[in-house]
């Protein structure tokens, strides 16, 4: 996995940095596995404005990814690595032995041709999706379940990994990639190995015409606003604008927004740092 930089021909191409895709071995995708994907631009069912700055953007597909990897003891081989434009970390078409076909998240290493397996026969290899009690202990993990039967729902962005610390009782205790320590249930599940494309947050856009390919509206500074639109806007000419704070006056540096006291708080072992 690595990136490339580009000669400065155009300006867009001066500071931009792009992924070389290396591990990608297909650009179609599997029809069968996708569905519609429409766009609210921001608005709500009444067509109101409730999240600015979202709009445009290139028309995409969903790709139906298994996070639930339900299908147990049934093996299957990897028939292509590919790209998904709906997350970071790329995506791998399975075809199982029965004839069935699914896309999982790919794991750094997973090459075509690999045997994969999901339930209590599966050995804890990359790609391998087991339940929390036949994990071996220190072990990179991703794709967490939170509730058993619900599918993955932690770590499932490109490069990230948690890593099975150690078991308690009926919980196995998880580092989470932002330094939280969690307890999660042995009967959930996870996939064996790092997410693919590392890379990731070594790309560089290069020109803000990339930012409206993704739908993503240019943002407005709260100092450049008037005192009716933002806290921080108003002044006389290039005022600071006050202390940091969002649209609807929440301090943004180090104040604290989560709300206290859920009944899952109890599951944490220590908060991130």
């Amino acid at each position: 996995m690595s990136v490339k930089r580009f000669k400065p021909l155009t300006p867009g191409l001066r500071f931009k940095v792009s992924n070389t895709f290396s591990e990608l071995t297909t650009d179609k995708p599997e029809k069968s596995l996708m569905a519609p994907l429409s766009k609210s631009g921001g608005r709500n069912r009444d067509g109101r404005m409730t999240m600015r700055y979202i709009g445009g953007g290139h028309k995409r597909m969903y790709r139906l990814v298994d996070f639930r990897r339900d299908k147990h003891d049934v093996p299957a081989t990897v028939q292509s690595v590919e790209y998904d434009p709906n997350r970071s970390a790329f995506i791998a078409l399975l075809f199982y032995t029965d004839g069935e076909k699914r896309y999982i998240l790919a794991p750094k290493g997973l090459k075509v041709g690999d045997q994969v397996m999901a339930g209590k026969k599966a050995t804890p290899d990359t790609g391998n999706c087991m339940f929390l009690s036949d994990v071996p202990l220190g072990s990179s993990i991703h794709n967490i379940e939170l509730r058993p039967g619900r599918g993955g729902q932690m770590v499932r962005s490109a490069g990230n990994s948690a890593v099975l610390a150690a078991r308690d009782g009926l919980y196995a205790i998880i580092k989470l990639p932002s330094g939280e320590t969690r307890m999660v249930l042995q009967s959930c599940t996870a996939t064996i190995g790092t997410l693919s494309n590392e890379d990731h947050l070594l790309e560089i856009s290069g020109k803000a015409g990339r930012s409206r390919w993704l739908g993503r509206r240019p943002r407005v500074r709260g100092v450049a606003m008037n005192p009716v639109d933002h806290p921080m806007g108003g002044g006389e000419g290039r005022a600071s604008g006050g202390h940091p704070r969002s649209r609807k006056g929440i301090p943004s540096k180090g104040y604290k927004t989560r709300r206290g006291k859920r009944p899952s708080d109890r599951l944490i072992v220590k908060r991130r740092s």
